[in-house]
């Protein structure tokens, strides 16, 4: 059976892959940041013998979109540079790595959904050192032994995200702004951990885009999730990115696409609506 090893597994995706690959019954090292500093590669290639893991999925990272700004060598160290020496073991080790990347390494001018192999160009911090991140485990992928994948606007059942945000503010508030002028898709953290564990289970390799189907607005979003909540969807009041300004510039437009999937025989996630639909009950917002 295959053995996995997730670093970052406190985090909102490493959280959930975990508990599906314990509810499979599939043997796996979560590692939280308190058991393994993934900038430590002494550490690193301490905890891989001890696991001996077969699959090693990257969840680390800093996450803290605008606090990223003016910190730039800190944050490359966790999403650039530990990538590099996480790679390097893997190599040695013989260990398939998952690195998880994110859709703002596009600076969100496109118009159309960003094809796998559509050139980076990151307009933050946090995007850059992403991108580096997916740099340092590329040439494991060209040689069949990583993929990397990107996923945007993700929700879930554990830490804070937009989904429980908002639906905290339906309770308390009777209305609701949400940026109409920004557009991405929203992603649910069960989704993308099951496409991680069909990538593993194929042997693929590449790029891959874990990201439900369509797009849309946080406005939209919203206004579906009142929807759902049996709220009056005219509560939620659309507003400009500008009403929540902050040092990092987000692309304006980060909806990605899913031929990547189809070239390795797997199925995509399915549209946003749908996901969020199945979700809903599973959150505990119901």
């Amino acid at each position: 059976m295959t053995r996995w090893m997730i670093t970052g597994a406190g985090g909102m995706l490493g959280s959930e892959l975990a508990g599906l690959l314990r509810l499979n019954g599939t043997p796996v090292a979560a590692l939280s940041r308190r058991d393994l500093d993934v900038t430590d590669t002494r550490a690193v290639r301490a905890a891989v013998a001890r696991h001996r893991p077969d699959v090693i999925v990257n969840c680390a990272a800093w996450t803290d979109f605008h606090g990223a700004e003016g910190r730039e060598p800190e944050v490359l160290r966790i999403n650039g540079t530990a990538v590099a020496g996480l790679a390097a073991v893997c190599a040695d080790a013989a260990v398939r790595l998952i690195q998880i990347s994110t859709s703002y390494v596009f600076d969100g001018t496109a118009r159309c959904p960003y094809a796998e192999d559509a050139q980076a160009v990151p307009i933050s911090v946090y995007g850059r050192t992403k991108l580096t991140g997916e740099q340092a485990a590329a040439a494991l992928a060209e040689a069949g032994q990583a993929a990397i994948v990107r996923t945007a606007w993700l929700y879930g059942r554990h830490g804070t995200n937009f989904v429980a945000m908002m639906a905290e503010l339906e309770r308390t508030r009777q209305t609701v702004e949400a940026v109409a002028d920004g557009w991405g898709q929203p992603t649910w953290t069960a989704d993308v951990a099951r496409q991680i564990v069909a990538i593993a289970d194929s042997g693929a390799a590449g790029v891959f885009h874990a990201t439900s189907g369509g797009g849309t607005s946080r406005y939209g979003q919203t206004r579906e999730l009142f929807r759902l909540l049996g709220a009056d969807p005219a509560r939620v009041k659309p507003v400009g990115r500008d009403r929540f300004p902050g040092p990092a510039r987000r692309p304006t437009y980060s909806v990605l696409g899913h031929e990547g999937w189809k070239r390795a025989g797997l199925a995509p996630i399915p549209d946003w609506r749908e996901a969020l639909a199945v979700a809903f009950p599973r959150l505990g917002l119901a």
